[in-house]
């Protein structure tokens, strides 16, 4: 994966109002004026560092793949680890990009709901392809120790995660209120989603990768 040229303290903050005002509002309901305004910058600012606003999109999907992709390759290089606690480790990675960085997930489910073959939609199945291929990395480990079972299906499992996390996301008014827990403060709601997520992905993960009952 090509390496990415450091951003600076501007860069970051119109990447960031972009990312909430194309979750909020849309990409083609938000203009550049409304990211200039928003991060207190002129308009000609975020011409000179992107370019136009789809190659700010780009910026945005190539800032959370790099941060992705590095934090995949140190649980990865990670010798001390069995492959068992490499893939909690993942998990619980994941699961918490999602539910910190929820603007930029729901931003992703949109493009993908959407299907246009596009620069952005590129940048998606990169992203993708660069992931899959760091997890295979790591099922493939498990296999040669005889701990993880063969043909596991990568992109299923993958598919498992994002999209379980991402539902209850999406969805999570609905978890309070079949749940009865309507009046439970949104950080300790959060708290509890994030644990219950992760008991629930790692049980099934295990169950589907190793031989333990």
């Amino acid at each position: 994966m090509e390496k990415q040229e450091p951003l600076s303290e501007k860069q970051i903050r119109i990447i960031d109002v972009s990312e909430r005002l194309f979750a909020e509002k849309g990409f083609e309901g938000t203009s550049v004026r409304d990211i200039a305004h928003e991060a207190d910058v002129n308009v000609a600012m975020i011409s000179y560092y992107f370019g136009s606003k789809e190659k700010l999109l780009e910026a945005m999907f190539a800032r959370r793949s790099a941060m992705i992709t590095d934090q995949l390759t140190v649980v990865l290089d990670d010798e001390k680890l069995a492959p068992i606690d490499k893939v909690y480790l993942l998990i619980d990675f994941y699961i918490d990009q999602i539910i910190r960085n929820q603007h930029f997930h729901k931003i992703m489910v949109r493009e993908q709901i959407a299907g246009r073959d596009s620069s952005v939609g590129k940048a998606i199945a990169k992203i993708k392809l660069t992931n899959q291929s760091l997890i295979k990395q790591l099922i493939l480990e498990g296999q040669k120790k005889k701990v993880f079972k063969p043909r596991i299906d990568v992109s299923m499992m993958m598919m498992t995660l994002i999209g379980t996390a991402n539902q209850m996301i999406s969805a999570q008014q609905h978890y309070r209120i079949l749940n009865d827990l309507e009046d439970m403060p949104d950080e300790k709601f959060e708290i509890l989603i994030q644990k219950k997520l992760s008991v629930h992905l790692k049980n099934l993960f295990k169950a589907v990768l190793t031989y333990e009952s």
